[in-house]
């Protein structure tokens, strides 16, 4: 189901609690939110659609990858840049790394662990704040 942008700072500034199989509805609804909002979004956290929970999805370009309970184990090359945010308005800037390593639960509950650089590294970084209540 689409859902409504969550607006309110104070709720989204709220520590996100790690997910389980039993939130799967809420990987639906991201799915669902993205694609609605694809003229101007490339990712959001469950927080951005009403969920406290570790969970993320991010447009690839071709395809949307879920990331459930990720962990950002490694980065480098640190830069500035500015970003904007559905939960937000404007621009502001902030400090991210040109490469990560990810380490995550698929839409099946596998773990894996990724390397992603350049701008789906950006993506993953800003949605990841939101699970620790970072809003930039």
């Amino acid at each position: 189901m689409v859902k409504k942008i969550v607006r309110n700072v104070m709720f989204l500034k709220k520590k996100s609690i790690e997910a389980t199989k039993d939130d799967k509805q809420i990987i639906t609804d991201l799915e669902d939110t993205l694609r609605a909002n694809t003229d101007n979004c490339v990712g959001l956290a469950a927080n951005m659609i009403g969920y406290n929970k570790r969970i993320i999805i991010v447009s690839l370009g071709f395809a949307n990858m879920v990331m459930i309970n990720p962990v950002i184990v490694g980065k480098k090359g640190e830069y500035e840049t500015e970003e904007g945010c559905l939960s937000l308005d404007g621009e502001r800037k902030t400090k991210r790394y040109e490469e990560i390593l990810v380490e995550y639960y698929n839409k099946n509950f596998e773990k894996k662990s990724q390397k992603f650089t350049g701008y789906v590294a950006q993506i993953i970084q800003h949605e990841c704040d939101h699970l620790e209540g970072i809003i930039i």
